[in-house]
């Protein structure tokens, strides 16, 4: 039995193969190394992961992640995969080129992440050849649901938000300004806590017109800052995944357009077309 994985920084997605082919989903939280020791990543998946799942019958592991884009960020996960499923061997990619595979399988182009953080890449059908650092989530990830959150958030602070929105928020939230900088700066996971705002900037029923504006400037910022910077960028279609892309479908693809791109295609989960890229395309990494 193999498994597959794609693990955001906020949730991961599973999917089982069978020795006979049957495909088993599951979800788990997010493990981002660079917010996640060994030690916690493998108390999480003996905590979540289903009870009747038999861990010693796994042969094969593919797990591709958020913050696992070094050999060192690789090997923290690498380590809790393997202490939990002791039989299995173990690859460990970065969620970019998840994202690719799952957007563009084995032909070459643009893909993108916008989920609870940003990535962006040219690929060649096989590995990612080309990527501009997002910054992460304190000095980039623009576009992204952690972004788009603190946006709203220093609107909060600052005493910008619309009076019908601003009391909204505190209906929704009952957050201070001093709970709000405690969270964001002496909390784990303050990327999380910035993100999950994003859903709030969906929902909010009382301003369409102000959430639609911080949802375009936080895109545009993405292409000013990211996209552009990519040569020959307008040669590709735009390819992109992540719940923050697909919930937001409407205001991104007319950024898109006015950058002088085609819209490719746009997913939420790159779980499913991920199985099928290992299991048809490129049935093993190992």
């Amino acid at each position: 039995m193999i498994i597959i994985a794609d693990g955001g920084s906020t949730k991961t997605n599973w999917c089982l193969v069978t020795e006979e082919g049957k495909k088993v989903y599951f979800n788990t939280e997010g493990y981002n190394p660079y917010f996640s020791s060994t030690a916690y990543i493998v108390q999480s998946l003996m905590e979540n992961l289903p009870t009747d799942l038999e861990k010693s019958e796994i042969t094969e592991v593919n797990y591709y992640g958020a913050g696992c884009s070094t050999d060192e960020m690789r090997n923290i996960v690498a380590e809790a995969m393997k202490a939990v499923f002791t039989k299995a061997r173990v690859y460990i990619g970065h969620d970019l080129l998840a994202a690719a595979r799952a957007l563009l399988g084995t032909t070459e182009g643009f893909a993108a992440i916008l989920g609870t953080g940003t990535n962006t890449c040219i690929y060649n059908g096989r590995e990612v050849t080309h990527n501009i650092d997002s910054g992460a989530y304190i000095l980039g990830d623009e576009g992204s649901g952690c972004y788009i959150g603190k946006k709203l958030l220093v609107d909060y602070l600052r005493g910008y938000m619309p009076e019908a929105v601003r009391k909204l928020f505190w209906e929704t939230f009952k957050l201070t300004p001093d709970d709000v900088n405690e969270q964001v700066y002496t909390q784990p996971r303050a990327n999380r806590f910035c993100a999950s705002f994003s859903k709030f900037v969906y929902d909010n029923p009382v301003n369409i017109e102000y959430s639609r504006n911080i949802v375009r400037t936080s895109f545009e910022d993405f292409f000013r800052n990211l996209v552009r910077h990519y040569p020959n960028y307008q040669k590709y279609t735009f390819n992109c995944i992540g719940s923050v892309g697909y919930n937001f479908r409407n205001v991104l693809e007319e950024v898109v357009t006015e950058n002088g791109m085609v819209i490719g295609n746009i997913i939420r989960s790159p779980i499913d077309n991920l199985v099928k890229y290992h299991l048809e395309l490129a049935p093993s990494q190992l």
